[in-house]
């Protein structure tokens, strides 16, 4: 789809453009008036009253022009495009052919999806990581007999365990006993 024509991309966009409330009028006479107004002129003064006629449906009005410019050519409906990005841009971000022109080739490696996908474990998974590490870090550090610790500094590291494991005992009892009064 990427190398196809405007001609081509316009009659694949052809229904989702005439479908009901895409486009209002206010935008299609922008549109026009744009199209009769560039160098070179797509339209012409009596094509642009023709297809800006408020007695005609705009959905026929819409219809004409676009089978209009398919006619006339691919500059034509590349202009139709430009005049469509400048006065309706969102509309023209959703047009369907510019999603296939949007979408990644198959073979190539997406790096946003590949990081995410290395990245898609959180904050926990990093800290379980980095608490193991940092655990056999001291341990092997404590326990190596090449390194020369202090008695006293061995004996506290030795200890730590049972404090913190006090700690964590005192706030579980006094956890338990705010549950018990509520």
């Amino acid at each position: 789809m990427a190398d196809q024509s405007y001609c081509h991309r316009l009659q694949h966009d052809m229904y989702f453009l005439t479908s009901t409330s895409r486009l209002n009028e206010q935008v299609v006479d922008k549109i026009i008036l744009q199209l009769n107004r560039v160098y070179p002129q797509i339209l012409t003064n009596e094509e642009a009253e023709k297809f800006r006629n408020p007695k005609a449906s705009l959905h026929t009005r819409l219809s004409d022009l676009l089978k209009h410019l398919q006619k006339k050519g691919d500059r034509h409906c590349q202009e139709f495009y430009r005049a469509l990005q400048i006065n309706a841009e969102q509309l023209f971000n959703d047009l369907p052919s510019r999603k296939i022109l949007k979408t990644p080739d198959p073979t190539e490696i997406d790096t946003d999806k590949e990081q995410y996908m290395l990245n898609d474990r959180g904050p926990v998974f990093f800290l379980a990581c980095f608490s193991v590490a940092a655990g056999l870090a001291l341990v092997w550090y404590c326990c190596n007999s090449d390194t020369k610790v202090i008695g006293r500094a061995r004996r506290i590291l030795g200890f730590s365990p049972i404090i913190i494991r006090r700690h964590v005992r005192n706030i579980c009892m006094l956890y338990l006993e705010d549950i018990s009064r509520e």
